[in-house]
């Protein structure tokens, strides 16, 4: 249908509008939907990215911190000992200065007994503890054989017939071979 000379595009409504119209204005408001959706989704998006940002800073800050505090720990693991061994060296030092001027020998030994009674009981209470190796059977896990010699009795081959060497736990772990002479 033709009116004033111009030619129909399309078919109207009931109210005079041509239908591409009404199809136009709802794809523009499905647009926009689609739009304010996009935006959601981008917003989101930004949101985790940064949750992950910062959670990834916030372990890098955790990984350098412990890094930190295990160089520092392992600078100063010994301090406690060291602190303790101090009373040791100036019973040493006062040991040495009685040695230069002392005549009595007995009374030297006793005070060098002293201190290494002293020294020995503040490494025992560290967790320092001899091992008893002597007539043990041989052990490669715990000693280290030197030599072998002919056992003095039938009853000591195979076993530690001198120790050259003691050895040492800490905390009930080995940190020293006992260097042993085994009968054979």
């Amino acid at each position: 249908m033709q009116t004033n000379g111009q030619a129909s595009t399309g078919s109207e409504n009931e109210k005079g509008m041509p239908e591409e119209n009404i199809s136009n204005s709802s794809n523009t408001n499905d647009g926009a939907a689609e739009a304010t959706e996009l935006e959601k989704k981008e917003q989101e998006v930004s949101e985790i990215r940064d949750k992950y940002l910062r959670l990834q800073a916030e372990f890098d800050n955790y990984r350098k911190r412990t890094a930190k505090e295990r160089i520092e720990l392992m600078q100063t693991a010994s301090k406690d000992v060291i602190i303790s061994l101090l009373d040791v060296l100036d019973d040493t030092d006062r040991a040495v200065k009685q040695l230069e001027s002392a005549t009595d020998v007995t009374a030297v030994k006793d005070g060098v007994m002293l201190v290494f009674n002293k020294l020995r009981n503040t490494l025992q209470a560290r967790g320092l503890k001899p091992m008893e190796s002597i007539h043990t059977s041989f052990d490669p896990d715990l000693q280290e054989a030197i030599t072998e010699i002919p056992a003095p009795t039938p009853d000591l081959e195979g076993k530690v017939v001198d120790v050259l060497q003691p050895g040492y736990y800490l905390n009930d772990k080995l940190i020293r071979h006992a260097k042993v002479i085994v009968g054979k």
